[in-house]
């Protein structure tokens, strides 16, 4: 049994994936929780939702049960990321903001892009599909987080992040178009995504909005 767990894990790139973005984004979802005194529940809860949300999504668009629904497994990793959340509120003293959290971070939103790809692939849609679910899988639980954070979804307004799951979204589409192994385009789908989000926390990118364009007369 041991062994096809380990087989599973380090010879499935969906598992290595999803294992990783499970843990990291309930780990950064618990630690927006504690930044604002959510209690126990409350920040079990965040920490789940930034986790599982997205992917919950990604498997309804393409009609099947949400994997959090078919393996206690799936809880446990998220759970296991949360713990990791309150050990660093312990030994950090603003563990949200630390470079830790920030490359965890980064780290799920490339997984779970990467996830969303090959879960789209397989489901046979078309380019643009892949693309839209890779960007919902990797971005759809830091929205839900938000949301129950009372703040509105920070994805929509500030810093360069779901773009940088478009853009890994579409690597796997191209690399995979041009004839690669699915192992291979899920690599560079996760290098591509953790790669430009890290550059855009290092150079403080931003999408431009109407105003910084020059295009409303104030």
């Amino acid at each position: 049994m041991s062994q096809e767990i380990l087989g599973l894990l380090f010879g499935d790139p969906f598992a290595v994936m999803n294992t990783i973005g499970l843990i990291a984004f309930a780990l950064v979802g618990s630690s927006k929780a504690i930044r604002e005194e959510f209690d126990l529940l409350g920040l079990i809860i965040v920490g789940l939702a930034m986790a599982f949300a997205g992917g919950a999504t990604r498997d309804l668009l393409v009609t099947r049960t949400p994997l959090a629904l078919q393996s206690p497994i799936e809880i446990s990793l998220g759970l296991l990321g949360v713990g990791l959340a309150i050990a660093l509120s312990i030994v950090l003293e603003a563990p949200e903001t630390h470079p830790v959290t920030l490359v965890a971070d980064a780290i799920g939103l490339a997984a779970f892009a990467t996830t969303g790809a090959i879960v789209a692939t397989e489901a046979g849609v078309s380019a643009f599909g892949i693309v839209a679910i890779a960007t919902i899988n990797a971005v759809g639980g830091g929205a839900v987080a938000d949301i129950l954070l009372d703040r509105p979804p920070f994805i929509l307004f500030e810093d360069f992040y779901a773009s940088c799951a478009v853009l890994g979204g579409t690597a796997y589409w191209v690399v995979g178009l041009l004839g690669a192994p699915a192992s291979t385009a899920a690599v560079v789908c996760a290098l591509v995504t953790v790669g430009t989000r890290l550059v855009a926390v290092l150079f403080d990118w931003s999408l431009p909005t109407v105003q910084t364009l020059g295009l409303r007369a104030d």
